[in-house]
């Protein structure tokens, strides 16, 4: 049993797969070809935003953001305590600070409330200028926008969606990818969208924004790749990559989505009694890049994963440690939070196979044995 099933995902889509990336071998046009700018115009029509910008991957999409927003040293910007190192780690790389904020238990995304109170203990320190919050879409589930954008707003503060979980997701009507000022994502292998290897994209309406992030990514070109104008970096998807996003997207946005949905449906129908399941708030979806349950504590949760394994099934701990536990940040200033709800979730939190090509049969295995573990059918 796969944990996010690529293996199959090419089985079904080999036919249209091999011909799109033969396609690319036979022009031989293997950087900036045709393919990456149509990518770049389906997927901004899909996300509803009017510039799409592709990139090497979704760390760069983060860091092409903040170089567009002049985002540096004296810097803070507001970044969940519970997500992958790359949401704080870019804003550090730009010589800014990341300043942490706890989650919400239901949802896994930023707690609004610890927000601002981290955006009023950093005004009241009077050392650092805030500027933006990154707000993770994780596991695949848009963070509280409207709570987010007020306060946002009421600081002036930009708003940077890490959408790399959360392509597919909704919030009352509106994709996620375009949430954000600036929006990103990540073509990982394994995101709801994934390419394979490396890939990622920008989002934003912002019609300066996006000549800046365009220029960045190709060295900070000018009117061609030799005139270089200011600073930038090498980023860009190859033409490859956007051919087998091509077809994934097709499979994406006709099945996979809603057969990825009607599983964590099944997930939670069977496990709802026994664990606690992710929470979808109503007027959202999720993009489902992980199911994720909490056990009891971090007794239970070994042993259920213990007994997985013994069973051939695979289950990954998304996250072991929040990011003011990272070795990397250890000097943080933590302005009083002390992110109970993201301790607590790390040692509880165990993520379940997921993907559109998971039968049936194995998902109800994977129930009757976590079942089985926690004494639900004893």
């Amino acid at each position: 049993m796969q944990f996010r099933d690529l293996k199959k995902q090419y089985e079904v889509l080999k036919e249209e797969m091999d011909a799109a990336i033969g396609q690319v071998l036979t022009e031989s046009n293997y950087i900036s070809g045709r393919q990456v700018a149509e990518l770049e115009e389906t997927l901004a029509a899909y996300v509803g935003v009017r510039h799409c910008i592709a990139c090497a991957n979704g760390t760069d999409a983060l860091t092409l953001a903040l170089m567009a927003w002049g985002i540096g040293e004296g810097d803070a910007v507001f970044v969940p305590d519970f997500t992958f190192f790359s949401s704080a780690e870019t804003v550090a790389y730009e010589g800014a600070t990341p300043v942490f904020t706890d989650i919400l238990e239901d949802t896994f995304n930023m707690d609004p409330d610890s927000l601002e109170r981290a955006i009023k203990a950093v005004l009241a320190e009077g050392k650092l200028t805030p500027r933006a919050i990154v707000a993770v879409d994780l596991f695949g589930l848009p963070a509280d926008y409207d709570r987010i954008r007020e306060i946002a707003d009421r600081y002036g503060l930009y708003i940077l969606e890490d959408a790399a979980q959360g392509f597919g997701g909704e919030y009352h009507g509106r994709r996620a990818g375009s949430f954000g000022d600036i929006s990103t994502t990540s073509f990982f292998p394994a995101k709801p969208l994934g390419c394979y290897g490396d890939g990622g994209a920008v989002f934003t309406d912002c019609d300066e924004w996006a000549e800046l992030i365009r220029s960045y990514r190709v060295h900070g070109k000018g009117s061609d790749k030799y005139d270089n104008v200011r600073i930038g970096m090498n980023s860009r998807l190859d033409t490859i990559q956007a051919a087998v996003l091509q077809v994934k997207f097709r499979a994406f946005t006709e099945y996979e989505l809603a057969d990825t949905d009607a599983l964590a449906a099944e997930y939670a129908k069977g496990l709802r009694e026994f664990v606690k399941i992710p929470t979808i708030p109503e007027g959202l979806g999720s993009g489902w890049a992980q199911y994720s349950i909490l056990l009891k504590n971090r007794e239970e949760r070994d042993a259920v994963q213990a007994h997985l394994k013994e069973h051939g099934v695979p289950s990954m701990i998304y996250y072991q440690r929040g990011m003011h536990q990272q070795t990397a940040f250890r000097e943080c200033c933590l302005y009083g939070e002390t992110f109970p709800v993201t301790t607590d979730v790390c040692g509880r939190v165990l993520s379940l196979p997921l993907s559109p090509y998971l039968t049936r049969e194995d998902q109800q295995r994977i129930i009757g044995l976590i079942r089985e573990k926690t004494g639900a059918d004893a």
